[in-house]
């Protein structure tokens, strides 16, 4: 079983704890988590009349578990370096929630929940834990089925005054925990590898060192294992760090033996290592970060794009539109094969899977090309052992060619793979009304049904 990303926070919830006298019994108690768990037992719990006192201190060692996963206490319930600044807050209770409120979007992936319900609710979907969880899921943060990882988060971000009627963010709040502003934390959510891993080695380089920016890169590639363009590093990698403001770009000396002359760097004032550091490290595992401002957008703006000037545009709306479609049936991401960008946005390939009744998993080829061809079928029918696939979806923008339905009807008829296919026509039915996709899905179950009947 995969280990949660959010952190643990059954019976640490504050409908159900006061946070300053756990934060006394843990000062009190600190290396007796015994001693620690009785009196929370005894405040908390012992009255539920309607359990047993073997399940009323089940209940306490969650909570202690639960302040354990916020690293609040150690194992032995001694508070921590967290947890000492929260008890010396214990008497103010807004200085106290304020922050537990930035540790929490700091260092327990907060920031990534927070700008997944604001994409959500940008793309018009309802926020819900059901809905919420599979959407974090995407972006690579692993919550489990049934927890109360995502409510006492929540909680606690709603006293920290950061969320209100239950999933609205106050933005203003969050600017005031972090001392960065939306626009400023998209950037740090936006920037790609390379830029990330020359970030952070310039942080473990220390905050006036002055250094060639050549080494900073050599350091990064080495500790991080990122690969850097060389002769791209000023376009992909100084330049934009320079322009969001976190770097400082000098011209430089020539490095005995070389060529060419390296541009010193330095961090900037902006820089602050305790705020950019954590929510890069947050940032770093979200699967769908180039894609947020284009899966923000309603499906037809993204269709739109399909048609654009500029190749990446078209690949990253191609990769989009997979992903907006199969959201549509419920299917849950999982990874992408072939970017469109790599493809001068004519085609990507993702893959997405299912648990509903029984496991699937659904092998996706988007092509925004004038016909799909039968080559275009084997070779994702040919990638079908490799992935393990049960279905295939292939979507184009343009026609279905005969040949490539006549193959398709061919293996659907001998193997047990299911192969839909979505053409232009049906895309623009799906754009009036995103519930056509059932439609379509429909008639290709009912095709694909008449294919495999079994003889009498």
């Amino acid at each position: 079983m995969l280990k949660s990303d959010l952190p643990f926070g059954s019976e640490f919830s504050p409908a159900q704890i006061d946070l300053p006298v756990l934060l006394e019994a843990a000062a009190a108690h600190g290396g007796d988590w015994h001693a620690f768990e009785a009196v929370v037992w005894e405040r908390y719990f012992a009255s539920h009349t309607s359990t047993s006192e073997y399940n009323q201190r089940k209940l306490a060692n969650n909570t202690k578990l639960g302040m354990q996963a916020y690293g609040i206490i150690d194992d032995d319930a001694r508070l921590t370096t967290v947890g000492e600044s929260l008890y010396a807050l214990r008497e103010d209770a807004a200085a106290l929630h304020a922050a537990l409120g930035r540790h929490v979007l700091l260092m327990m992936k907060g920031m990534v929940v927070l700008q997944c319900v604001q994409d959500m609710q940008a793309a018009g979907e309802v926020v819900d834990l059901n809905r919420l969880r599979k959407a974090l899921g995407e972006r690579g943060v692993h919550v489990p089925r049934g927890g109360k990882h995502m409510s006492t988060l929540r909680l606690w971000l709603e006293r920290a005054g950061v969320l209100y009627a239950r999933w609205r963010v106050n933005e203003e709040r969050v600017r005031e925990l972090l001392g960065l502003g939306s626009d400023e934390i998209d950037v740090l959510a936006g920037m790609t590898p390379p830029q990330r891993a020359f970030l952070k080695a310039l942080a473990n380089i220390g905050e006036e060192v002055v250094v060639q920016a050549n080494r900073v890169e050599r350091l990064a590639a080495a500790t991080y294992g990122v690969q850097f363009n060389e002769k791209a590093l000023a376009k992909d990698v100084l330049y934009p760090l320079r322009d969001a403001g976190y770097l400082v770009l000098e011209r430089g000396t020539k490095e005995p033996g070389r060529g060419a002359k390296s541009p010193v760097v330095r961090r900037s004032e902006k820089f602050v290592v305790d705020v950019a550091l954590p929510l890069l490290e947050q940032f770093e595992g979200a699967l769908l970060s180039e894609l947020r401002p284009v899966l923000r957008r309603p499906l037809g703006a993204i269709m739109d794009d399909l048609s654009a000037a500029d190749k990446h545009t078209r690949g990253l709306a191609l990769e989009a539109l997979a992903i907006r479609l199969m959201r549509l049936v419920d299917l849950t991401y999982v990874a992408t094969r072939l970017r469109g960008t790599a493809t001068a946005g004519a085609e990507v390939d993702i893959v997405f899977e299912t648990d509903r009744l029984l496991y699937s998993r659904w092998q996706v080829q988007c092509k925004n090309t004038s016909a799909v061809a039968l080559d275009d079928v084997a070779k994702e029918v040919g990638l079908t052992h490799m992935l393990k696939s049960n279905a295939i979806v292939i979507v184009s923008t343009g026609k279905i060619g005969p040949e490539a339905r006549r193959y398709a009807n061919s293996v659907m008829g001998t193997t047990n793979l299911c192969i839909v296919m979505l053409d232009g026509h049906d895309l623009d039915g799906i754009r009036a009304d995103p519930t056509a996709i059932m439609d379509v899905l429909n008639r290709e179950a009912s095709s694909a049904m008449a294919l495999k009947r079994l003889e009498k």
